[in-house]
């Protein structure tokens, strides 16, 4: 009797998540499972690399680059991250090869959209993003998001990735560390220093 309690329990937590039934799917190669993953991720992932580049044009071709890439490499996967934050690292990689190809022509990469204030947790942009229905108060609001925007694309490549990932995307440090591939201690620390940096750079400007 006992061991037909036992039995069911143990063949429960043998089953497999929702996750792990998809990441077969993928792996066995089935369209459907790809299709499903473009449809749930690309959204996201697009917002992500046009916040890196700024350009519609070249956010949409680094996102099918990036589920190309994942397409051609989910055999490889071996859940040491979750599947969201191994597609973000594919896309992060993605933008800074293409950093490096303009880079290499002399061509300044214009990044990101928003920023933190100081060494809160609140992004700057958020501060700004309280509506009004007084006109000036709305242009005052566009030039203070200008500002942001000039002053974020003189941030450091590597301290602009942890703010976007931490006060754009909302991840946590962990996820951070496991998308950028550094420990929790380095993203704290990039995480502070990026937000100095665009703090001193918009001082006087909002």
């Amino acid at each position: 009797m006992e061991l037909e309690q036992v039995a069911p329990a143990a063949s429960l937590g043998s089953r497999p998540t929702a996750e792990a039934e998809f990441i077969e799917r993928l792996k066995r190669g089935e369209a459907a499972a790809f299709e499903e993953l473009v449809s749930q991720r690309s959204p996201e992932i697009y917002g992500l690399l046009f916040r890196f580049t700024e350009n519609a044009e070249e956010a949409r071709d680094l996102t099918q680059e990036t589920f190309l890439r994942a397409f051609q490499n989910i055999g490889r996967f071996r859940g040491e991250a979750d599947l969201r934050t191994w597609i973000y690292r594919i896309a992060i990689n993605q933008a800074r090869n293409r950093w490096r190809w303009w880079r290499r022509r002399r061509r300044d990469a214009t990044v990101s959209l928003d920023a933190t204030q100081g060494h809160s947790d609140q992004t700057m942009i958020a501060t700004l993003a309280e509506s009004s229905e007084n006109p000036e108060q709305q242009t005052l609001a566009h030039e203070r998001e200008s500002a942001l925007r000039v002053a974020l694309q003189k941030v450091g490549r590597a301290y602009r990735e942890t703010v976007i990932l931490r006060d754009i995307e909302g991840f946590t440090y962990e996820e951070i560390a496991k998308t950028l591939d550094i420990n929790v201690g380095t993203v704290k620390s990039r995480l502070a220093r990026g937000r100095e940096e665009l703090r001193r750079r918009l001082e006087g400007s909002l």
